[in-house]
């Protein structure tokens, strides 16, 4: 549990840099992904190939019929799923601090000058920290949430053929070293572990969905702020446009 609290730790000083779509991913991410993982699941889960009982006893065949149907437990599977999808979140986080170090210090150089003409200002940020999605820190912040996407979508697809939609009840094993015929190994708590793997299924969709539509709400108040200068010259009177 300390590495799961540090890296919650760690992605909640993200949602102070990010948009209110984002520090509801973020929740979505922290509550229902590293508290189920890090308390819940593992005690609720436990070794399920161990947990398996088949009708005959023949040497290594339960871990090769356990490894046919599932090439990656589903624990493993949700802990690499996190990794990579809290991956560009991170390192847009390590790119803001970089963008904040870098105004800061241009900041008191510029508080040290008495001339400030041809100097370059702070753009990303203001005097009290707050940050401004534009240029290339919006151009950042747009990589990582489709790089979420992409790694979100890719593990909804990979759960369904590597490790399914349920824990099946009943197996049917046909590989060596197992019996050709009659060879039938059972999961323990099957319905117990199926919710899970829902559960854990929908807090994936609902967490591609955000990414999506924080990507919208970004292209549109890009495009807001586009519109707003040309309705401001556009109210402009002849008289004001000389003066």
């Amino acid at each position: 549990m300390g590495d799961w609290g540090f890296l919650s730790k760690l992605l909640d000083k993200v949602q102070s840099h990010s948009t209110n779509i984002g520090k509801v991913w973020l929740t979505v991410l922290l509550i229902f992904r590293i508290m189920v993982l890090g308390a819940g699941l593992d005690k609720v889960w436990g070794d399920e190939q161990s947990s398996m009982v088949c009708n005959i006893k023949t040497p290594g065949c339960l871990n090769a019929c356990y490894d046919t149907a599932f090439p990656i437990s589903h624990m493993r599977f949700w802990v690499l799923q996190f990794i990579f999808v809290a991956t560009p979140t991170l390192l847009y986080f390590g790119y803001v601090l970089h963008v904040i170090h870098k105004e800061n210090k241009l900041r008191q150089h510029l508080q040290n000058k008495a001339e400030i003409s041809g100097v370059k200002l702070p753009k990303y940020t203001d005097d009290n920290g707050k940050v401004y999605y534009k240029g290339s820190l919006l151009g950042c912040y747009m990589m990582s949430l489709i790089l979420t996407i992409v790694f979100e979508a890719g593990f909804i697809v990979g759960q369904h053929y590597l490790i399914g939609l349920w824990m099946p009840k009943k197996m049917d094993c046909y590989v060596e070293p197992c019996p050709k015929v009659g060879l039938h190994c059972f999961t323990s708590r099957p319905t117990e572990k199926t919710i899970f793997i829902i559960f854990m299924l929908v807090i994936s969709c609902v967490s591609l969905a955000l990414n999506v539509g924080e990507i919208f709400y970004l292209m549109g108040q890009r495009a807001k702020h586009r519109k707003r200068p040309m309705l401001e010259i556009q109210n402009i009177t002849p008289t004001e446009t000389f003066c």
